[in-house]
């Protein structure tokens, strides 16, 4: 059975930008099936629609399929991974620039809190979220003006997630991220 693996862009963002198109294709060459969707509403995005795209896109989740999310994208990974029926495992999950938190840089203009207060206010049920997966990494960068370093503490003790930080990468804007690569292909061999 193939892998499958899912790319999930931030807030704001595309499936063209950055890393995506070069993870897409890296991941190809290595047999995945692979969907890197354009987010519904990705200027305002809410919770419901993200998550019911993710549900159309990944259509029969199982242990061979991945996810890859930069910032936004993992809260809806983690949202979508929780909700699943109770027997449903998924084979693993990569979140680059992932947080629980968000740092004063991102409030430049009163939308963004009002955008942003669901995804913060709305929890995670990290048993849930455990019972349908086991094999966790958070990539973050030591100077990501978005994502406070501390939130891979919450990573690794609720989700028990291996954590990669990386040197000076911001909010991982990069056309290239082998750290996200290695650590998906890494988790499809487990």
């Amino acid at each position: 059975m193939a892998n499958k693996a899912i790319l999930v862009h931030g807030w704001g963002g595309n499936s063209s930008e950055g890393w995506f198109p070069w993870l897409k294709k890296e991941l190809e060459a290595r047999g995945f099936e692979v969907a890197s969707p354009d987010m519904p509403n990705t200027k305002n995005p809410k919770i419901q629609e993200w998550v019911e795209c993710l549900s159309k896109i990944t259509k029969n989740p199982d242990n061979h399929t991945y996810f890859v999310g930069h910032s936004m994208g993992c809260q809806a990974i983690m949202r979508y991974i929780q909700q699943l029926p109770k027997n449903i495992k998924v084979g693993g999950a990569v979140f680059v620039a992932g947080f629980f938190h968000l740092t004063n840089e991102l409030w430049d203009e009163d939308y963004t809190r009002e955008i942003a207060a669901p995804w913060l206010q709305t929890p995670l049920y990290f048993d849930k979220l455990k019972s349908h997966c086991s094999n966790f990494t958070a990539i973050m960068s030591d100077n990501d003006p978005y994502v406070p370093l501390s939130d891979f503490n919450i990573f690794k003790k609720e989700l028990n997630a291996k954590i990669i930080i990386e040197r000076n990468k911001g909010h991982f804007h990069d056309i290239q991220l082998p750290s996200a690569l290695n650590s998906i292909t890494e988790i499809s061999k487990t």
